[in-house]
């Protein structure tokens, strides 16, 4: 087999011989308890600012909000038992369930989603999804500090159970952004209390399927099923999120009966691929690098259009081996507005026409160039990946520097470094959700680029109902961004490799990774047919 292959099982033998040691022998798994792993410590759980897919999946079952997703993710009720519009579409009034309570039994209200809601665009709260609202009327402009007062922000408690909300404009897909963690509601005197402890257990009030019982911080998170939710106690009484950054552990932990549910490791996924237990789903998530483009060389479009060029993305599935697609566009394939005939395509002798333009013939005298990843396997081989493909067709050394996943998000906050990668997946399944990523009030956009034409295209688009004229409007904007501009290079659209046990039911894969543990359920080998 091959050397990295033997490598893997080496260190997967080793891991399981640490394991026997402190357990002492395998045992049955526990299922009373629903055990999971997550790759980092969630950086927060105040869902006002978090910002990444470990915060959320933890406050999906936490919290929830006004709407949340059918499996085929169309908005369905949630919080609110049923909305209405008016206005010619500008004003959408939420009624709220009667029966939806928080943890410590107080009933959630609409006044709570009016606080939440302006708490994200408060110009102090620096919330980086603050942009989300920017289609309410004046959240933009408080947001920015030009309008003081809160009360003239278009949401506002008009009742104990009814949240009206004024548009800016109709915007077809607003339904959807109420799923996310950053619309979910808030209680104001908790926050007031606590302070930056309020998510600590103990502390933490909240209205989800599941409460906070415990967490032991960089080791392990355990909810227990709320019996006072709305929709009843769910079937799984208790659930283990342990953090295991280390792929090979998690996958020892699963094969041990330890773990219930795990990604899988690219270099795993070829022995696992016939396994009756793995799973793949193409998902609505974008991977690219990002340029910082006010340093050097990447202040120069002709250095961004290069690299881009010089890219050859069909290797990165034999590469991945995890059902991925390259793309060279941004919008994902599977959502409106995909157009697999965008962006700057592999043409190695075009990139080194564009980089000796540039002033960097045959690479010479290109700067000294460091790209920075958060650690993972996926990232440092698509990272090796680049290296080898700058080196190979455009002769520039680009050194890789991984970091962990707080320290990373860190420094792309307050200094991002000249080349980085990051990832997008669909806070709602709408084109919209990933082309304002980049415009330039976003609070995600870590590229310091800002293109006016751009933001003008993205802002029309979520307005237009016809289909046609939409695909031409993204289209515009997708080739400004890729082909033109190029403050970032689109590499794939992810896809999830999962391993789950089969006395775990209900599980559904879906192209936004959702976990709602609130439909899962387990059963015990006795009870499932045909079982001995």
């Amino acid at each position: 087999m091959p050397t990295c292959f033997h490598s893997f099982f080496s260190k997967l033998l080793l891991v399981c011989v640490v394991l026997l040691a402190f357990s002492g022998c395998s045992k049955e798994p526990d299922l009373s308890i629903f055990k999971i792993s997550i790759k980092n410590e969630p950086p927060t759980l105040d869902g006002t600012l978090a910002t990444d897919s470990v915060s959320f999946t933890v406050l999906t079952n936490l919290m929830e909000g006004l709407t949340q997703y059918d499996s085929d993710l169309n908005p369905i009720p949630a919080i609110a038992k049923k909305w209405e519009y008016s206005n010619e579409g500008r004003t959408i009034t939420f009624f709220l369930r009667d029966d939806a309570l928080w943890s410590d039994g107080r009933k959630v209200t609409a006044k709570d989603f009016e606080y939440s809601w302006k708490r994200l665009l408060a110009p102090e709260t620096a919330a980086q999804y603050a942009y989300f609202l920017f289609d309410i009327k004046n959240a933009s402009e408080y947001n920015a500090g030009t309008l003081k007062n809160s009360d003239e922000v278009g949401v506002r408690a008009i009742a104990e159970n009814i949240l009206e909300v004024t548009l800016k404009k109709p915007v077809v897909y607003f339904p959807s952004i109420t799923t996310f963690m950053v619309t979910f509601p808030l209680r104001q005197d908790i926050i007031e209390k606590y302070g930056d402890d309020w998510t600590e257990p103990g502390n933490i009030v909240t209205n989800g399927p599941y409460l906070l019982e415990e967490w032991q911080h960089e080791y392990k998170l355990i909810l227990k099923a709320n019996a006072k939710h709305y929709e009843g106690k769910p079937q799984i009484n208790e659930v283990h999120i342990f953090v295991v950054q280390e792929p090979t552990t998690a996958l020892t932990l699963y094969e041990t009966g330890e773990m219930d549910f795990i990604e899988l490791p690219p270099i795993a996924i070829p022995h696992y691929e016939k396994n009756s237990e793995y799973r793949n789903k193409p998902q609505l998530r974008g991977y690219y690098y990002g340029f910082n483009i006010k340093k050097p060389p990447f202040d120069k479009a002709l250095v961004r259009q290069a690299l881009a060029h010089s890219v050859d993305r069909s290797l990165i599935p034999k590469i991945l081996k995890g059902g991925e697609l390259p793309s060279s566009s941004w919008i994902p394939k599977g959502m409106f507005g995909y157009n697999e005939s965008i962006g700057s395509k592999f043409n190695p002798d075009k990139a080194r026409y564009l980089l000796a333009e540039a002033g960097y013939p045959e690479g010479k005298n290109f700067p000294e160039v460091t790209a920075v990843f958060n650690t993972g396997d996926v990232n440092r081989l698509i990272g090796e990946f680049l290296q080898e493909q700058w080196k190979k067709h455009l002769n520039i050394n680009i050194q890789f520097e991984s970091q962990e996943w707080k320290v990373f998000l860190s420094r792309l906050d307050l200094d991002p470094p000249q080349i980085f990668r990051l990832g997008w997946g669909a806070d709602f399944p709408d084109p919209d959700n990933f082309m304002n990523l980049f415009i330039s009030t976003s609070g995600n956009n870590r590229l310091r680029w800002a293109n006016k034409d751009f933001d003008k295209l993205v802002a029309l688009g979520s307005t237009l109902k016809d289909p046609v004229k939409r695909q031409k409007v993204y289209d515009q904007a997708q080739e400004l961004l890729t082909e033109t501009e190029v403050p970032m290079i689109p590499l794939f659209v992810s896809a999830q490799n999962l391993m789950i046990k089969p006395y775990i039911k209900g599980f559904k894969t879906n192209a936004m990774e959702l976990l709602y543990l609130k439909r899962i359920r387990i059963e015990r080998e006795s009870q499932i047919p045909g079982s001995h």
